[in-house]
């Protein structure tokens, strides 16, 4: 009798023991899968980096474990699989199956600290950040130490040592980093302003084969930010220093072309209700920063120590980001008739929503927005023969890219909303691109978007776009229908199509049909069609992506 109460005992507290273990436990998988075929428009499906024109399957697989014990340790991996290969226009690094971080967390409510890989950022950005973005294939996060301090509540200290992640290794380059953010106001005891202070170091040291380098191993950023905070207005400075280091151009170090680096930020908003306006002015002068000096602008993002978005409207639509601005914060001498040393330029963001019960307004109100953004090159005094350049602080050269855009979006009635878009932009290929022979091409976008509901639930809606530019290569159409079944399921169509004459456009359907399921944290889509070539940005960061066609699946899940 004993032993059967023993025995049930143990059964009850394995039980609990077990339960306390799952709700220890978050567990979040995602799969990208696709299947290319050969089309007649987009060309035959070869991989001439693996030499596999027969493996059409390619999958990209995340497993992600995060388990919290004794009240204040978290235990992180994330397990990956890009079987048996990765999707195409994905770094070569990502093959196989393994480990991709894994970390130990100590968190208390002063102290906080991280062994193995972890994800930091400086302020903005602009002298570190550490981030993972699966849609682009971008995770750079560093694998060695973080700490963080806060003394007090006004006052918070980093401190960070590690190498980048590329693939499923590390870079040769180490990154050193320190950080303080201090609240000026708590300390200074203001009641309805908040005033912050940031100081941020960061360090880069990788050894060089280079026999007599002109510049050291250890290359040095330093900034400085100020955030202001008042009633309805806000603004932010910040400034950032990098040390002299070896230009490099195409993969290749430049010893005999040396020179220091340096970054501007600015914003200021007002807003309130019904009301907003937010700007912001950026100047980058050789801010190009990598863990590894040769993989200066790869086309995979790989090593990438600092974060320099493209400051335009994030489009949502196909035809408005046919055309889409990439920073422009290196240096390129790569011909005497493309010189370029940096960007300068911003955007201007502006909302207002007209009141209910106005002519205008109508029972629901009307929202507008305007957004205009312009990006030019550094102006300045380049010589090519001499590699050597002096740019204008405020000075603005050859433009490089305009938007101006302006949305109005329309509550009609209960069942009735709608969306008008206008977007107007001016794409220089020769100074973004570096393609030497081709023209500005100056673009007209107009959008317009209708959703419905039904009973039951139910809802559709429906785009048609249309691209006029003053270019005979890109006259083009669009269209998208979806259609929501419910909460749980949807199937949409679209459709975008060049009469331009275009070579690598022209006259080709580039379609998608697809659809999705979700039932609470779990989601199934699937898609086939065509995918355009061009540019693919999340969050102001783009990848290039090559034509394709086949069929898409994506399951996420998390519990």
């Amino acid at each position: 009798m004993k032993r059967l109460i023993l025995l049930l005992v143990f059964c009850l507290s394995g039980q609990f023991i077990f339960a306390q273990l799952l709700d220890n436990l978050r567990i979040g998988l995602e799969s990208n899968s696709a299947w290319y075929n050969d089309d007649k428009k987009t060309g035959s499906f070869y991989d001439t980096e693996n030499q596999d024109g027969d493996k059409h399957i390619r999958s990209n697989n995340y497993l992600k474990l995060d388990y919290s014990f004794l009240k204040n340790f978290q235990a992180s991996v994330q397990i990956e699989s890009y079987e048996p290969l990765a999707l195409i226009n994905y770094s070569p690094n990502l093959e196989g199956t393994n480990i991709g971080t894994y970390s130990l967390n100590y968190k208390s409510s002063k102290l906080d600290v991280t062994a193995g890989h972890y994800y930091a950022q400086f302020g903005s950005g602009l002298i570190l950040r550490n981030w993972e973005d699966r849609q682009l294939g971008l995770n750079n996060a560093l694998f060695g130490g973080k700490v963080e301090y806060t003394p007090m509540e006004s006052i918070h200290l980093t401190g960070l040592y590690g190498k980048q992640r590329v693939g499923f290794d590390t870079s040769d380059g180490e990154v050193f980093g320190a950080n303080v953010e201090i609240d000026l106001s708590s300390i200074i005891d203001f009641e309805s302003t908040s005033l912050s202070l940031g100081l941020s170091y960061v360090g880069r040291k990788e050894a060089t084969e280079i026999v007599d380098p002109n510049f050291d191993e250890l290359t040095n950023a330093f900034s400085g930010r100020l955030d202001f905070y008042e009633g309805s207005f806000y603004s932010s400075l910040e400034y950032v220093s990098k040390s002299e280091d070896a230009i490099v151009q195409v993969g290749q170090i430049m010893n005999n072309f040396v020179k220091p680096g340096n970054a501007i930020l600015f914003n200021a908003g007002f807003s309130q209700k019904g009301f907003g306006l937010d700007a912001t002015f950026r100047r980058l002068e050789n801010m190009s920063f990598y863990s590894e000096r040769q993989k200066s602008g790869n086309l995979f993002i790989e090593n990438i120590v600092n974060y320099t978005p493209g400051l335009t409207k994030q489009h949502d639509y196909l035809l408005t980001n046919i055309f889409v601005y990439q920073a422009q914060p290196q240096v390129s001498f790569l011909d005497p008739g493309l010189l370029k040393a940096g960007e300068i330029g911003g955007q201007i963001d502006l909302f207002y929503q007209i009141k209910k019960d106005t002519p205008l307004g109508g029972k629901y109100g009307t929202k507008i927005a305007f957004n205009m953004s312009y990006w030019a090159g550094l102006k300045g005094d380049f010589d090519y023969n001499n590699l050597d350049y002096s740019t204008d602080l405020f000075g603005f050269g050859n433009k490089y890219f305009s938007d101006i855009n302006f949305e109005i979006r329309k509550k009609w009635n209960s069942k009735w909303n709608s969306i008008f878009y206008y977007v107007n932009q001016y794409y220089s290929k020769k100074q973004i691109e570096g393609n030497f022979g081709a023209e500005p091409i100056k673009s007209n976008i107009v959008v317009a978007e209708a959703t419905r509901k039904l009973n039951g639930g139910k809802s559709f809606r429906i785009e048609a776009q249309k691209l006029w530019s003053d270019s005979d290569g890109h006259d083009w159409v669009g269209g998208t229908f979806e259609f929501n079944l419910s909460s749980k399921y949807s199937v949409y169509i679209n459709d975008i199509y060049n009469s331009g004459n275009d070579s690598d456009t022209a006259e080709t359907h580039y379609f998608n049909i697809g659809g999705s399921y979700t039932k609470g944290s779990t989601r199934l889509g699937l898609n086939y069609g065509r995918q355009r070539a061009g540019l693919i940005c999340v969050g102001g960061v783009c990848r290039y992506a090559a034509e394709a066609t086949g069929v898409s699946a994506n399951l996420t899940m998390s519990f």
